[in-house]
């Protein structure tokens, strides 16, 4: 009995994550970028994907993506509808369809994706559905919110019924960070755990925000604010913080010739007049970002209850600790 309960959990940790598009849309350029520590101007150096190629990604330790980025030529797409069926769209729980903006055959393209819709509504009914609308800096700038506005209905009217959330993306910017962070935040274990325990730990620090990344990919995996009614003032803040620590890492990791995916920094901090921040390893597999109290006082005790923390936090939500 405990075998299988354990197999049954290791099972829900583990998600199947289809990532489609027409070929040259850019999608191994982004999975490379999020999962395998690429910078944008090397992502040049990818070839095209030859029918699909599968790859798992650990994210915050207890949580396994299988992607299958299934390469976007005809042939291959024909096939995935045809004679792969089953294969390909059983048990998935997400499926990111990438549009290039720049496409010429837009109505052609939307035909594919109706057929992907189809055939994903009748193996995995229950799966979320992310549509990036990508490579939008190639679109001038005040143009491009009625641009991305237009794609969405069309892409709205060929969704069926499936859960449905499109993101504006460019590897060259902070909006590929948002939408990869929007996509996995619905996959992660115990997410309802993880908040509880941030909003009772914001309180008692007195901390205005706090601000839970994934450690390799620098994914924002939740936020919460003291007051319930505060909001972000800067809508793409987190994102950018993401693509800067991201960054900050490449440069770490040339200057100590480690990995980026090895070099990291225990803390980061800011402190003014009138608040401090700072930025410290939690977990192994996550960071922790908090806003507190200006004082010298107040920043030394956020940070050693941060570090006490640790322990309790992996126990109460399951995250490897």
């Amino acid at each position: 009995m405990a075998s299988k309960a354990a197999s049954a959990a290791a099972a829900s940790r583990k998600r199947k994550v289809l990532l489609m598009g027409k070929s040259g849309s850019g999608k191994s350029s982004m999975r490379s970028i999020i999962f395998s520590n690429y910078v944008a101007r090397d992502v040049r150096r990818l070839g095209a994907t030859i029918d699909v190629e599968h790859s798992h990604a650990k994210f915050m330790g207890n949580l396994t993506l299988n992607l299958w980025d299934c390469g976007g030529q005809d042939a291959f797409t024909e096939s995935y509808l045809n004679s792969q069926r089953e294969s390909v769209f059983s048990d998935a729980s997400v499926l990111i369809y990438v549009f290039d903006i720049e496409s010429r055959e837009l109505e052609r393209d939307l035909d594919t994706y109706s057929a992907v819709i189809a055939a994903l509504s009748e193996y995995s009914p229950n799966a979320y559905v992310f549509c990036l609308v990508h490579k939008m800096d190639l679109v001038q700038h005040e143009q491009r919110e009625r641009i991305y506005e237009e794609r969405c209905r069309l892409i709205a009217a060929r969704s069926e019924n499936l859960k449905l959330e499109t993101f504006a993306s460019s590897i060259w910017d902070q909006t590929l960070y948002k939408a990869w962070a929007g996509i996995v935040h619905k996959m992660v274990p115990n997410l309802a755990a993880i908040e509880k325990f941030l909003n009772a730990f914001a309180k008692q620090l007195q901390a205005e925000e706090i601000v839970l990344f994934e450690r390799s990919t620098f994914l924002m995996v939740t936020s919460v604010f003291a007051d319930q009614q505060e909001t972000n003032p800067n809508p793409d803040r987190y994102e950018r913080i993401s693509n800067i620590m991201k960054s900050y890492k490449h440069t770490v990791a040339r200057n100590t010739r480690t990995t980026p995916a090895s070099a990291g920094f225990l803390l980061f901090k800011v402190q003014t007049p009138t608040f401090n921040c700072f930025l410290a390893r939690f977990t192994p597999n996550t960071y922790i970002y908090l806003v507190v109290p200006a004082g010298e006082a107040a920043f030394n005790c956020a940070v050693l209850n941060t570090m006490m923390a640790r322990d309790v936090f992996a126990k109460r939500t399951g995250v490897e600790g």
